[in-house]
């Protein structure tokens, strides 16, 4: 079977347990109940979603309680403010201690990537396929295959419409293999933002959170000097165009609740169970 389509089947029966164990999560469902739902044996899919999520199936419930979700908040509620006063070495994941950031300038901006060349790929990953772009200064896109490839590429097109699109898996490929890896990283992974100044300011305070943490959009208006401003925090927080590596699925609503998610509420889930755990075991 072809490696693609395989991740791709993968993710969707992991997708559906997940949907299935948030459903009924209050009376914690036994395993085989969980496997019977998407139509599995108990074996397979305890191995399935093992591998996959790198967390137990009983682990995943616990994590995805509300009074977990607090206790995450409650230990990072001055988070933003300490990891900027000790610096980057306390973050978590090494990829994060890596990532740097440009941005265009406004002339660049209005210009819509003309004269920029962007090389993309789709590859697999621990999430589900993704689509990743770059350019000669960075990584200007990562997203998650939500719908089919097409339209992938399509949003990509769109965010960058005067830009040369070139398709090269083979340059690509690397960059997936150093962004989902946990071996140590050498050199840093740049980034090419394109944004407004409110926008690159909340994505770089979203490069703050370190793996396994958790804040909100209040505390993250407070980071950059504007409290007020909640909901446009919100809105560029939805509009981050490298997932992941800006670790937008790291906040949280202040009651307790994952709240939503450009690729769904299964992925940041998911990303937010498994980095928990790694750095419970660091």
């Amino acid at each position: 079977m072809d490696t693609n389509l395989e991740h791709s089947q993968h993710y969707k029966l992991i997708e559906q347990a997940i949907q299935y164990i948030e459903a009924n999560v209050q009376r914690q469902p036994e395993l085989e109940e969980i496997a019977s739902a998407i139509g599995l044996s108990e074996y397979h899919f305890q191995r399935l979603f093992t591998n996959w999520t790198g967390i137990s199936p009983k682990r995943f419930m616990q994590f995805l309680t509300k009074e977990h979700a607090k206790k995450l908040l409650s230990q990072s509620e001055n988070l933003l403010e300490t990891t900027h006063k000790i610096g980057l070495s306390s973050l978590g994941r090494l990829h994060d201690l890596f990532v740097t950031t440009e941005a265009v300038t406004p002339g660049e901006y209005k210009t819509g990537g003309a004269g920029l060349a962007i090389r993309y790929g789709i590859h697999p990953s621990p999430f589900g396929k993704c689509l990743i772009a770059t350019t000669e200064r960075g990584i200007c896109n990562l997203s998650f295959v939500n719908v089919s490839e097409g339209k992938a590429i399509d949003n990509l097109v769109a965010d960058w419409q005067q830009a040369e699109m070139i398709e090269d898996y083979k340059s690509t490929a690397p960059l997936v293999t150093r962004i989902f890896s946990d071996l140590e990283i050498d050199t840093p992974l740049k980034l090419h933002l394109r944004g407004t100044n409110f926008q690159i300011k909340v994505w770089e305070a979203l490069l703050s959170i370190p793996s396994g943490a958790v804040t909100t959009y209040e505390h993250i208006a407070a980071h950059i000097g504007n409290p007020k401003a909640v909901r446009a925090v919100g809105t560029a927080v939805g509009h981050n165009p490298i997932a992941y590596l800006i670790p937008c699925h790291r906040v949280i609503r202040k009651s307790g609740d994952f709240g939503n998610y450009l690729y769904g509420s299964a992925r940041k889930k998911v990303m937010l169970a498994r980095e928990y755990l790694q750095s419970e075991a660091s």
